[in-house]
């Protein structure tokens, strides 16, 4: 029998300091920079970056530590793994994933390289550009893993991002065996199909293996993980291989698909998009706060857009307000 959770998500991700800016689009043109998509950078162009664009904010981020800040303001109980340097962006993110009520233990690792950083760029449509020095963050291992803490959490929720770089991928793989025998569910987000290119074959064993309950994905990623532009009949075969497949689609909302049946929401309507930063990253947060309290398909999908509107109607990828009450107005 499985004993009662003391967390509801443990997320293992990146622990990244988002750097945001408004620019032009010439910016992007002048720099070759990838439009609305993320392209990693080393040091020498993260700085170059740094020292071209305007003047910025500061703003702990990472994808899956976004996810967890959107859960924290709906309620839940959470908790983080994600390796920082000991450096002074290590203590903003320490102290901003802290003081949301995260629970966030992993111990920072002294030297070089710095603490990750994502430069983010945002044009006047709000669309943004992320160019992201991975830092620290892509020397997670194993032995930082707190088995205890992942064996406590109802939800292990993955970041497919950080399946790049080696040690946090082994890292990852044995939290997957710790989560699973405790009797949790484990959920995964694709991330981008840069990595989905890198790993896809991977990423088809872990679904296979019916080691993923939960599976998160946008339309790009969904074609290019199952090599199938038609968006219906890739969906259809992928939702065959999990229990709950996650599926958004920007301004075409996004659906869900569950033991056969198939849920959908449209987008929720925002006056004006500012910032599409942390907008997938929100959803997530909305859909697996439902699925923690038991909620159907369509009311997590509900709950995902709620929270993905209130994200992209402001700069930065935390929410800005309490989206616990914003939810009881808008859900219910």
């Amino acid at each position: 029998m499985t004993s009662p959770a003391k967390y509801d998500i443990l997320a293992i991700g990146n622990a990244i300091v988002d750097i945001m800016a408004p620019c032009e689009d010439s910016f992007i043109e002048e720099h070759g920079l990838n439009r609305g998509g993320m392209m990693l950078v080393d040091a020498t162009q993260s700085k170059a970056l740094y020292d071209a664009m305007g003047p910025a904010r500061e703003i702990s981020g990472g994808s899956a530590a976004n996810t967890l800040a959107g859960m924290a303001s709906m309620g839940n109980k959470c908790a983080f793994i994600g390796q920082v340097a000991d450096d002074q962006l290590g203590m903003i993110f320490a102290h901003d994933i802290r003081a949301v009520g995260i629970d966030f233990t992993t111990a920072a690792r002294e030297g070089e390289p710095p603490t990750a950083n994502c430069i983010i760029l945002v044009t006047p449509d709000g669309q943004r550009t992320m160019n992201t020095f991975l830092g620290a963050s892509q020397f997670l291992p194993e032995k930082a893993l707190d088995k205890q803490m992942i064996a406590d959490s109802a939800i292990l929720y993955l970041e497919g991002y950080l399946w790049d770089p080696e040690e946090p991928r082994a890292a990852m793989r044995a939290a997957i065996d710790t989560a699973r025998a405790a009797g949790r569910k484990v959920a995964f987000t694709l991330s981008d199909a840069f990595v989905i290119d890198r790993y896809r074959d991977d990423f088809h064993s872990l679904i296979n293996d019916g080691l993923i309950d939960i599976l998160f994905a946008n339309e790009v990623e969904l074609a290019s993980l199952m090599q199938n532009d038609d968006f219906d009949s890739a969906a259809a075969e992928l939702a065959a291989k999990v229990p709950t497949l996650v599926v958004t689609r920007g301004p075409g909302g996004a659906i869900a698909m569950q033991n056969g049946v198939r849920a959908s929401v449209a987008a929720e309507p925002i006056d004006k998009v500012v910032d599409t930063t942390g907008a997938g990253d929100s959803f997530a947060a909305g859909f697996l706060s439902g699925m923690s309290a038991g909620k159907d398909p369509e009311t997590c999908l509900k709950m995902g857009a709620v929270a993905a509107a209130e994200i992209i109607s402001h700069f930065g990828a935390r929410p800005e307000i309490d989206l616990k009450a914003l939810l009881a107005e808008k859900v219910g």
